[in-house]
């Protein structure tokens, strides 16, 4: 190989290199004003032109990344993401044994045919629900769906961006080899690395289900549920205490015939929360709703009155929330209170006249007054002016309550408007974007951007909702990277540093030299684009590959995939979408990212070997 000499402009970019890195370990400031700051200092000292310097901002990731970010909301939004949080636990149980393996091998599979941060972007909300359901912290189940979306980019030919370029790559280093008298190589099939990716993934899981409590951080995350300080609130001022139960009422139990008014007397500080007989699910079902064989209850309060009230009129407790989960999750239904003004067209009369089940979808679960909490009989209580009512209900149903003059609304609750009949549109753009990706040859962010434009103009979102979806905190840390790649690739550093490093290496095995690659890709891809690393690295490892007489595709192969072992820093698209979620500093990811780029490198390594 010739000789690269160590220029001026060389040193220079050397030394932003550094300042980036220290910037990013030391977190003096935050890692996206770190990287604005660095694109700046590019632009002022002309090692990046005034044209390229914001090039980022349009580039195919960055708008890909915007893109899956509104098409994730338009799938929360439908609640479709919600039932698969449901799904989850429901198989996954409540433990991080169970559940990290579920959520990771399911992102993982996901990845392999979309984007691997539209993956990690679609299941944000997902890991937040679960978060929220089984009180496992955020920063618990985070970064490994972040890892498992990362390696399942490794699956397929189309699960990453250098995946896709490897194959232009190879016939464009071809037109080299024949020029040589070497026969050219042959592109890669769509499931070729299939088996390597599938090692890669099951090592992280592996990795994080046997050392997960070592290495995971336990970190206070801005996605945090709110139900469980409401719901010590609720019990420390009003005595509402418990848990969800499910309960199905066999044919043989008492309660058959039943309507919900004397179940309701006869559950005593148990509350009826919804009902689900067949299909049908009511939310705060109304009193005269009579119970059937097989009918199945939500029912809230504390486990010694629920066993008692099972056993005494033989009911069936459910193991999990598995007909209710969805419907009544902290992001779709809660607790709140709600004052009685003395304008109020209610004052007088009772709940029972009211119908507050039927006509406003809530169950009242006490009534304060005059400094005394009212619990029994609240049916027949005349309201005065002035009565808190404590009612559970939708959040839906709470915004439609707040509009109503009769009532004033004093919690604060999500006042997002869910809208699930627009299900089918979400699911068919969604499916649209994806087919584009894995058939045509549209561009990765036209694609997303179909599925994208098809959530707005369907009515899944508004534009305002679309902005509002987008973490810009992550598009300004990545658009203001690009230019330092571009500096690295532009200014022949990033070549001195490749020679330098395989000069060293004179003499090794086969493998050593694939090891040296795997690396040397792996630290490109820490400090600038995984695209641009590839583009820089695969045409030398094909001559490396030439010169000791291995194989150049295989070469050219180990740098494809070496590029996505980014989980030292969060560098990565993935990694620094999770990053603000759950509260990750740069050292947990130093921490748990360092263990999981040595076994990648050693899992990538045996596979290639013996696999091809």
């Amino acid at each position: 190989m010739e000789s690269i000499v160590l220029t001026t402009e060389m040193i220079a970019v050397l030394g932003v290199l550094a300042l980036t890195i220290l910037l990013f370990v030391s977190e003096i400031v935050r890692v996206d004003v770190a990287a604005v700051l660095i694109m700046v200092l590019l632009g002022v000292t002309g090692m990046v032109s005034g044209n390229d310097l914001f090039r980022g901002f349009s580039s195919n990731a960055v708008m890909s990344i915007i893109a899956v970010m509104i098409i994730g909301a338009g799938l929360d939004k439908t609640g479709l993401m919600s039932k698969v949080a449901t799904f989850i636990l429901n198989y996954g149980g409540t433990t991080e044994k169970r559940i990290i393996p579920l959520i990771s091998g399911t992102v993982g599979i996901i990845s392999s045919f979309m984007q691997n941060v539209g993956a990690a972007a679609l299941f944000l909300p997902v890991v937040a629900r679960i978060s929220a359901k089984t009180k496992i912290p955020m920063s618990r189940l985070l970064m490994p769906m972040g890892f498992c979306a990362i390696l399942g980019g490794t699956m397929t030919m189309v699960g990453s961006s250098p995946l896709i370029l490897l194959n232009d790559l190879i016939l464009a280093s071809n037109q080299g080899l024949l020029d040589k008298g070497v026969a050219p190589m042959e592109t890669f099939s769509l499931f070729e690395v299939t088996p390597v990716g599938i090692a890669l993934v099951a090592t992280g899981i592996i990795y994080f289900v046997l050392a997960g409590r070592f290495v995971l951080p336990i970190a206070e995350g801005k996605m945090e549920d709110a139900s469980g300080s409401t719901m010590e609130y609720f019990k420390r001022v009003y005595g509402i205490e418990g848990d969800l139960y499910e309960v199905r009422v066999p044919g043989g139990s008492p309660l058959v015939g039943m309507n919900m008014e004397q179940i309701e007397a006869l559950a005593g500080n148990l509350f009826i929360l919804a009902s689900r007989n067949g299909d049908s699910i009511h939310l705060a079902p109304p009193r005269d709703e009579t119970i059937r064989a097989a009918t199945i209850l939500a029912l809230l309060g504390k486990k010694q009155a629920l066993e008692k009230f099972v056993n005494e009129y033989n009911l069936s407790l459910l193991p999990q929330l598995n007909n209710f989960g969805a419907v009544l999750s902290p992001g779709i239904a809660g607790i709140s209170e709600v004052v009685v003004p003395p304008s109020s067209v209610h004052l007088g009369k009772t709940l029972r006249e009211m119908r507050m089940r039927k006509t406003y979808g809530t169950s009242v679960l006490a009534i304060f007054r005059d400094e005394s909490v009212l619990t029994e009989n609240l049916r027949d209580i005349p309201l005065k002016a002035g009565d808190t009512l404590v009612l559970h209900s939708t959040w839906e149903d709470l915004a439609a309550l707040e509009k109503n003059r009769q009532f004033v609304v004093t919690t604060d609750f999500p006042r997002e408007e869910m809208r699930p009949h627009k299900a089918g549109f979400a699911l068919l753009f969604f499916a649209i974007a994806l087919s584009l990706i894995i058939f045509s040859d549209l561009k990765l962010s036209i694609a997303l951007f179909v599925g994208a434009m098809g959530m707005i103009i369907s009515g899944v979102l508004t534009i305002d909702e679309a902005y509002e979806s987008v973490s810009w905190k992550t598009v300004f840390l990545l658009a203001s990277l690009i230019p330092l790649g571009m500096a690295v690739e532009t200014s022949g550093t990033a070549a001195w540093i490749a020679h330098q490093v395989l000069s060293l290496l004179d003499g090794v095995p086969v493998w050593g030299l694939q090891l040296a690659l795997a690396v040397l890709a792996t630290f490109f891809t820490l400090v600038m684009s995984n695209v641009g690393a590839v583009v820089l690295l695969v045409p030398l490892a094909v001559n490396i590959a030439l010169g000791v007489g291995a194989d150049p595709r295989i070469f050219a192969l180990t740098v494809a995939l070496a590029v996505s072992n980014s989980f030292l820093i969060p560098t990565h698209q993935v990694n620094a979408l999770i990053m603000g979620p759950a509260g990750y500093r740069v050292k947990d990811f130093m921490r748990a990212g360092g263990i999981m780029t040595g076994l990648f490198l050693v899992v990538l390594i045996i596979m290639l070997n013996v696999v091809f």
